[in-house]
């Protein structure tokens, strides 16, 4: 389980994210939704370690957050950023081979190169294995990272974004692969992403957030209703049942 208790990180006198209280149970697909300026990422680099909270506390697993060792936590815990500063003359393996450092510390083994082979696999990047980043489409560098950070061979994933710049077909392949991950690798997934639509059609529980507050958490259909998604991006929103699930529209 991923827990917040009374997490709060401040910017100045008048703004603030939290305080923040919230259980995300173990196993399947979490999306955080909400406006721009909600606190939808930095609550997810404070889960992740990668920015200080000024009160509360955070654990994932039997993990302390703040006070567990590096190794422990990048063991347990793997995330990646919206912008990554990678070399472009890094290749796909390379870039691949980079989430096993927590165990090999930059020495690889045997089992290290199974592993990042089978997220090669995983991530359908064969035959691509040894061109670099910067010969790679956006979602092929955008799957590249992904394979990266489940080599990391942790529970718990975060991942900030991962359909920034991606087109709509590239969308629904990230989304299936982060949704196969959960489903046969027994990955907890939480997310950060900005389309309501992709957020229902793939995860198990949706969050819901709005001036640094998490306001409404639960199944996918609990938050699909129309006047709380009006109320939650202050504009009209029309929820209808396709034969997909539910979908939103702006109205």
């Amino acid at each position: 389980m991923i827990k917040l208790e009374n997490v709060v990180k401040k910017y100045s006198s008048e703004s603030q994210i939290g305080p923040i209280n919230l259980e995300i149970e173990d196993g399947g697909l979490n999306s955080i939704i909400g406006p721009n300026g909600a606190g939808k990422s930095t609550t997810l680099l404070m889960i992740g370690r990668l920015l200080e909270m000024d009160a509360g506390r955070i654990s994932v697993g039997d993990m302390d957050v703040c006070s567990c060792s590096s190794e422990v936590l990048a063991k347990n815990l793997s995330i990646l950023r919206q912008e990554n500063n990678f070399t472009s003359k890094l290749t796909v393996k390379q870039l691949v081979s980079f989430g096993r450092y927590p165990y090999s510390k930059g020495r690889l083994t045997k089992e290290d190169m199974e592993i990042i082979e089978k997220y090669i696999g995983f991530l359908e990047l064969r035959g691509l294995e040894n061109r670099y980043l910067d010969e790679l489409s956006g979602g092929q560098r955008q799957r590249a990272y992904v394979a990266m950070v489940l080599a990391q061979d942790t529970k718990y994933v975060l991942l900030d974004e991962p359909l920034n710049n991606l087109d709509v077909a590239r969308s629904v392949s990230m989304m299936k692969y982060l949704r196969k991950a959960c489903d046969e690798l027994g990955r907890t997934i939480l997310l950060v992403i900005h389309d309501i639509n992709f957020a229902a059609g793939f995860s198990d529980r949706i969050l819901a957030m709005k001036n640094g507050q998490v306001i409404l958490q639960g199944r996918v259909d609990e938050v699909m209703d129309s006047k709380t998604l009006s109320e939650i991006f202050e504009t009209d929103i029309k929820v209808f049942d396709s034969p997909f699930g539910k979908v939103a529209i702006y109205t």
